[in-house]
């Protein structure tokens, strides 16, 4: 048994945590149906995006992983299914034996041009519409305090 103290939320601390995970949840929730809607869903989006905006359309897996929070064999089998859509298509990496390079096709960057106003838009209609500047500009406080790891 730990001898370490548990330093409970108290009654403010624990309400602004569960509104935080209530806020995450319905967002995701609402964002997520609106792009399967449309067939794609947020991984794939995520995917689609940010080799977009990559030089050449192209990531490494570990790199798309590590930015996504997910294990390469996660990633791996998800590009599996996107590859299957003709969305993305791997290389090998000649820099790491085991690993490989996502490439957006031209198929996949059709598609996510197709989807992003659909995103866009559900983007605006589940966040951005409904706050202030002033509530972005806390938002984006608050995030970048919250996207390092704590220090111990």
């Amino acid at each position: 048994m730990s001898t370490r103290t548990v330093r409970w939320l108290d009654a403010d601390e624990e309400r602004a945590w569960r509104a935080l995970r209530r806020m995450m949840i319905a967002i995701q929730t609402r964002t997520a149906h609106d792009l399967a809607e449309i067939g794609l869903s947020e991984p794939d989006y995520e995917v689609l995006s940010t080799l977009s905006e990559r030089p050449g359309h192209t990531a490494t897996l570990r790199e798309q992983a590590a930015k996504m929070g997910w294990s390469r064999s996660r990633l791996s089998r998800h590009a599996t299914r996107m590859e299957e859509r003709g969305l993305v298509r791997r290389e090998p990496d000649p820099d790491d034996g085991r690993g490989c390079f996502l490439v957006l096709t031209e198929h996949g960057l059709a598609t996510l041009e197709e989807a992003a106003p659909t995103h866009l838009e559900s983007v605006r209609r589940h966040v951005i519409d409904r706050l202030s500047p002033a509530d972005l500009s806390a938002l984006e406080a608050i995030a970048g305090k919250l996207e390092e790891p704590p220090t111990p």
